[in-house]
């Protein structure tokens, strides 16, 4: 936009909005629903309580809208990843998923592991989406694979279950060691539940 172009209406508020939202996602991620208010997700944000409740309505709403984004980036990343790597997808996932950046990284890393155990205490409407957006990413990876239906589809769930698990496990763990082998066998396992794409498709 140069000097000369007129910003459209409402662009600071939703300027602000797209900040707070980002900071309402890190503050869930990293500290959980109970571990965090809203004053503290609003000074994380740059703005006052006030403008958190105008923009947000409340602490549950936030939540959800936090639930829906993260899940969104998987529904986003996945057809990337078969897309920029073809019958190695998983393996590229699974590298990626089980890496030592992701595992480190509570702030900005997969909404699936991170906002599940949150999500399971919270309210039916919002296990109502969670359902709704998981079922698309077991879609998306089941689309992925080879096989009938039935197969593919159980071995989505399958690998999901194992990598949201696998991440959570390698992240608690205090010996740096421990946790890479727990990281490597996980990926040696979705990668083996997933089976040879390229065999298989011949």
């Amino acid at each position: 936009m140069t000097k000369t172009e007129k910003k459209p209406a409402g662009w600071k508020r939703e300027e602000t909005r797209k900040r707070m939202l980002e900071a309402v996602g890190r503050s869930f991620r990293q500290h959980g629903f109970a571990g965090v208010g809203v004053d503290a997700i609003a000074k994380e944000a740059g703005v006052t309580s006030g403008a958190f409740y105008s923009h947000l309505g409340s602490k549950d709403a936030a939540f959800e809208l936090a639930v829906e984004a993260g899940l969104n980036e998987v529904i986003d990343a996945v057809p990337i990843f078969q897309t920029e790597n073809g019958d190695g997808w998983v393996q590229a996932f699974a590298d990626y998923y089980l890496g030592a950046a992701h595992r480190d990284d509570l702030e900005t890393g997969c909404a699936m592991t991170t906002l599940t155990p949150e999500i399971a205490r919270q309210s039916s409407s919002l296990n109502v989406l969670y359902e709704r957006k998981m079922q698309t990413i077991a879609d998306l990876i089941a689309k992925g694979l080879v096989g009938d239906d039935t197969s593919t589809m159980n071995r989505a769930w399958a690998m999901l279950s194992i990598f949201t698990g696998g991440l959570n496990r390698s992240r608690a763990i205090a010996s740096n060691s421990v946790s890479e082998h727990v990281a490597s066998t996980v990926k040696e396992t979705v990668v083996l539940i997933a089976g040879d794409i390229a065999d298989l498709r011949s």
